[in-house]
């Protein structure tokens, strides 16, 4: 019987995130989404913890933490922008919206990201739309769910001593 190492662990959270990036950019072209930029910001995290959670697989000690620990902030950022997002879109249409007078850091940093690479950056949607629902739950109330769960395996994995056995 495989152990559930914690390298395999780091690798399902790293293969995880890199599917979600990928799905979003899928989803978004496919079914002509018009992407927000709490939405491209989400994308732009699960782009960051893939590799760094497939660091966190492929090290030990001091630099597994560190790419852990890295990992866990992400995904905190991620459950915070996605939470926002679905407190946005459960408001009552037309009370709120999230853009205002001026641009905050998020949006900025999305615009920028949007002018250089804009198949996979650019902005287009407004962040209390629901564009598309799945089983009742709009599709940031999914990525707060996986946003979530990623934290709470980081978080795990980074409090809970390895065994001392390879792979671990």
């Amino acid at each position: 019987m495989a152990l559930i190492t914690h390298r395999r662990l780091w690798l399902l959270i790293a293969v995880g995130s890199a599917a979600l990036a990928l799905a979003s950019i899928l989803l978004t072209e496919w079914l002509a989404l018009a992407p927000c930029h709490l939405c491209i910001f989400q994308r732009l995290l699960y782009m960051l913890i893939a590799p760094l959670a497939l660091l966190a697989a492929f090290t030990t000690g001091l630099a597994r933490r560190i790419s852990g620990a890295l990992v866990a902030l992400a995904a905190a950022g991620g459950a915070a922008t996605a939470g926002f997002q679905t407190w946005l879109q459960a408001q009552p249409e037309g009370s709120v919206s999230c853009l205002g007078p001026d641009m905050g850091p998020i949006e900025r940093f999305v615009e920028w990201l949007g002018m250089q690479q804009p198949t996979l950056f650019m902005a287009t949607g407004f962040c209390e739309d629901k564009a598309l629902v799945i089983f009742g739950v709009a599709l940031a109330g999914w990525a707060l769910l996986c946003f979530i769960a990623i934290l709470a395996l980081a978080l795990w994995l980074l409090l809970r001593r390895p065994p001392d056995a390879e792979g671990a």
